[in-house]
């Protein structure tokens, strides 16, 4: 079902964007991409660090923009704890240079200007006015309720944290990952008790069929038993498996299974794997189910949640990638941040890292908000 959110003016205007960006931005510039009159989705992007060119942070925002097929238009809020600054010729507002520079490089692209507000904590004013005046934040109207969307009270930081998890559950996952690696590596040397047990043995049956498996966890719904987090932990420790798991999350299960046959023979023979496993890590190819993203992104908060230290690094950066692609850079920045203070070297969370400091987003983000906007 798609909602319609109207706006008959700037305030209006503001009213909604937390709606469609799911938070309310803070020391953020807020840019959102229209189609004629309509638009889908906000990007959300850090304020310009102090020193940089206005003209290369301009060039790289209107390049995001015009990504998104058929984007003729653009609005762009600044969110900024920064005060406007009275002078005798009138208020300036807080990076008035900057999104100047940004408007003209939108007008050179060819795009209309719909809205430029800046919201400051003493009130939000226009950056289209030659003499902009600060309106009260309580004179916005509350925000709009959207099916399907939650509290939009907290920042763009907001719901990054794992979910709770008790010292026994992590002891309970912990054992169970020991004697599950007992069981499957026989020849590494792991502390555990001898791997006899019935759950061991369930848990090494499951990883039979591992995109069964995989789709198992997402179509659960619920808390992951411990010998289940242990056999996804298992899993994502391996780059090959933690490669066929994310890419049959962000697509369906008969690709799993191609995928994992593609990782064997590649580790068997060395035969090439097909490209199209590196062009989804790289977000491209088609747009995948956001809705088995999220549960999928779900499933290995709980994991990280509940794993030992040392284990957890595989699902924070499994978290950030899911995230990533689900267009959430700052919560992906987050769990690799995480990640990366465990374990500097992992090369996934280098990598992945390494692109979102680029600011380089799914090119299926772009195509799925030109769809919506249609």
């Amino acid at each position: 079902m798609t909602t319609l959110l109207r706006a008959s003016g700037s305030a209006e205007f503001l009213s909604i964007i937390p709606a469609l960006a799911g938070f309310t931005p803070r020391q953020s510039i807020v840019l959102l991409p229209f189609r004629g009159s309509r638009t889908s989705g906000a990007m959300r992007l850090d304020l310009p660090r102090r020193g940089l060119a206005p003209e290369a942070y301009a060039d790289a925002l209107v390049g995001l923009v015009t990504r998104v097929d058929g984007t003729d238009a653009v609005a762009a809020v600044v969110y900024t704890d920064e005060a406007a600054l009275p002078t005798r010729d009138g208020l300036v507002l807080p990076f008035a240079v900057e999104v100047d520079e940004l408007l003209g490089c939108a007008e050179d692209a060819g795009l209309r200007i719909v809205d430029a507000l800046c919201v400051t904590p003493a009130g939000w004013a226009s950056y289209l006015v030659d003499d902009p005046e600060l309106h009260p934040i309580d004179g916005v109207p509350a925000v709009p309720e959207v099916p399907g969307v939650g509290d939009v009270s907290g920042d763009q930081s907001s719901g990054a944290d794992l979910p709770t998890a008790d010292l026994a559950d992590k002891e309970r996952v912990g054992r169970a990952l020991l004697r599950l690696t007992a069981a499957l590596d026989p020849e590494t040397p792991v502390d555990a008790e001898a791997p006899a047990d019935p759950q061991t043995l369930a848990a090494v049956a499951m990883l039979d069929d591992m995109p069964a498996f995989f789709e198992l966890l997402i179509n659960a719904r619920g808390k992951l038993p411990p010998f289940a987090c242990a056999a996804l932990l298992w899993c994502l420790q391996r780059p090959a498996y933690r490669d066929v798991a994310l890419l049959q999350w962000a697509s369906d299960h008969p690709t799993g299974e191609e995928a994992l046959d593609a990782q064997l023979a590649f580790a068997g023979s060395g035969r090439s794997i097909p490209a199209y496993i590196g062009e989804v890590f790289l977000g491209q190819g088609p747009v995948p189910d956001a809705d088995r993203l999220q549960l999928a992104l779900e499933v290995v908060r709980m994991a990280a949640a509940q794993a030992p230290r040392a284990a957890r690094v595989a699902p924070l950066t499994a978290a950030g990638w899911l995230s990533w692609a689900l267009g959430r850079s700052t919560h992906a920045a987050s769990y690799l941040e995480a990640a990366r203070e465990i374990d500097p070297e992992y090369g996934l969370a280098a990598l992945l890292t390494t692109m979102i400091d680029a600011a380089v987003l799914p090119e299926w983000t772009f195509r799925r908000a030109a769809a919506d906007a249609t």
